[in-house]
């Protein structure tokens, strides 16, 4: 990936994130209606907070994206939090939209580690 590339990725990533952060918070209740109802019965704090909770953890994973500050701790994040947004939304209309997401945010952190962490994982330069 070449650097204007990456910055591009980056910043929709921060963008999108920064978004939908601010999206949830206006409206916690409606964005709850993606969790199964199942996921929901686990929660040990009522689900308005839950997302109000999700919504500051987009805004922080955006906000460190937007500044490429540690950005692949902050990709790491945003892989993990789609993840687990794909394991207890369920298969819906919008699902597609989360792969390509976690995808995005999984090649901007294996692009981003520092090169000791590279090395360490045996990832050079020929193989991302």
């Amino acid at each position: 990936m070449n650097k204007v590339s990456f910055h591009i990725l980056r910043v929709g990533l921060a963008i999108t994130f920064l978004w939908i952060g601010i999206l949830i918070i206006r409206q916690p209740e409606a964005w709850g209606g993606y969790i199964q109802p199942w996921v929901a019965d686990f929660l040990p704090i009522p689900l308005t907070q839950a997302m109000t909770g999700t919504a500051f953890l987009d805004i922080a994973i955006g906000a460190l994206l937007l500044i490429d500050w540690k950005t692949w701790l902050a990709a790491l994040l945003a892989v993990l939090h789609l993840a687990i947004v794909l394991t207890v939304s369920g298969i819906t209309d919008i699902t597609v939209r989360d792969i390509g997401l976690l995808a995005a945010a999984l090649a901007v952190m294996v692009e981003s580690l520092p090169y000791a962490l590279k090395a360490r994982l045996n990832i050079n330069k020929n193989s991302v």
